[in-house]
């Protein structure tokens, strides 16, 4: 699904206009993007959880050439799906 299609989506299960729905989900993100930049986690019950992971600098190997290269540490956005969705998404 893109992202026009869930603002077409959230607009004709809300009754509300293709716009208003754009604005809505821009503020959705926004407002997560934000929260996970401040460290915070964002919690949703029985949707889910979106979280910051943190990775520890490593060395890889560059697989055209076999050549060491070092990974720094760095900071990753993490969801993880809460019981709610989980279930709706076996059935």
């Amino acid at each position: 699904m893109t992202k026009d299609e869930m603002i077409a989506l959230m607009a004709s299960e809300s009754g509300i206009s293709k716009r208003q729905a754009s604005e809505a989900l821009q503020a959705f993100m926004a407002g997560v993007t934000t929260q996970l930049k401040k460290g915070q986690k964002v919690s949703f019950a029985g949707f889910g959880t979106f979280t910051i992971s943190k990775r520890k600098a490593r060395i890889g190997r560059n697989p055209q050439t076999g050549a060491s290269i070092n990974i720094p540490a760095t900071k990753v956005p993490v969801f993880r799906a809460g019981k709610h969705l989980k279930l709706a998404v076996k059935k």
